[in-house]
């Protein structure tokens, strides 16, 4: 097989039921790179749904109903490719409607994906998400954001707080090296699936880590910065504003070790 599909609660979707979807903005998901027909850190991906859905919807799907709607769009599809899984309330937006209606799960894939080669230079803009935990659908600051950035002449950008601390980029969870330790920043953010892989692979790789809040002033004391995401757990970032970084290929090289450390498993 080397198609992809669209699959509403693990059968392929209509375009009767796909059209008040495509009017909807309520709702979260998690992507994922399937290589293999297998993903990394699959127990994380299934957490961040049920999280995210006890958070939106009151309620979520069993793990075991989630994994049976992956495998059958997987099933579809070639051993290599992206999925997206979104699960949203069919009760739809704009409504008090809690626990009592359950909810629904679409399953996307489309072509593999890798990221950019970068390295990057990023644009800074003061932005905070709103419900930073969850990873949801509807948010047009990140498109937005990066449109702007790249007219600027950047690459894309990367959000300030209102306290002046970096927290993460449009699709981009950031990560810092000071030479010796991976610095993770400590701000309101969504805690990415690649990055929880790699801070976990990391501990048993025996690499420091740590957690801080870094601001624009902070940069000049540190040796590299990244990007990472689903597509990738490292791109380099030679810029961020108007501050140079060094593109830290050793830096860069552990994350990409320490996500390869990761066992694929099969949903």
């Amino acid at each position: 097989m080397s198609t992809f599909v669209v699959h509403r609660n693990g059968r392929a979707a209509s375009a009767e039921e796909l059209e008040p979807l495509a009017f909807a903005g309520y709702a979260h998901f998690t992507a994922m790179q399937v290589r293999g027909g297998r993903v990394r850190g699959l127990d994380l991906h299934l957490e961040r749904l049920r999280s995210a859905s006890g958070e939106l919807f009151g309620r979520a799907l069993p793990d075991d109903r989630v994994r049976a709607c992956l495998r059958a769009a997987l099933q579809a599809g070639p051993a290599d490719l992206s999925l997206t899984a979104i699960v949203y309330s069919p009760a739809g937006e704009f409504t008090a409607a809690g626990a009592d209606v359950e909810p629904e799960l679409l399953v996307r894939t489309g072509p593999a994906a890798s990221g950019p080669q970068g390295p990057l230079a990023l644009a800074v803009v003061e932005h905070e998400r709103v419900l930073p935990a969850v990873k949801h659908v509807g948010e047009v600051a990140k498109t937005y954001f990066l449109r702007q950035a790249v007219a600027q002449g950047f690459d894309d950008a990367a959000f300030v707080d209102r306290q002046g601390r970096l927290s993460e980029g449009t699709i981009w969870n950031l990560a810092f090296w000071d030479g010796d330790a991976v610095v993770w920043p400590e701000a309101g953010m969504l805690g990415g699936i690649t990055m929880a892989i790699v801070r976990r692979q990391l501990d048993r790789l025996g690499v420091p880590q740590r957690s801080q809040e870094i601001t624009l002033a902070d940069l000049p004391a540190l040796a590299g910065a990244v990007v990472m995401n689903s597509w990738t757990p490292g791109v380099a970032v030679h810029r961020i504003g108007s501050v140079p970084l060094p593109e830290a290929p050793s830096f860069v090289q552990v994350l990409h070790r320490a996500y390869q450390a990761e066992p694929l498993s099969a949903p």
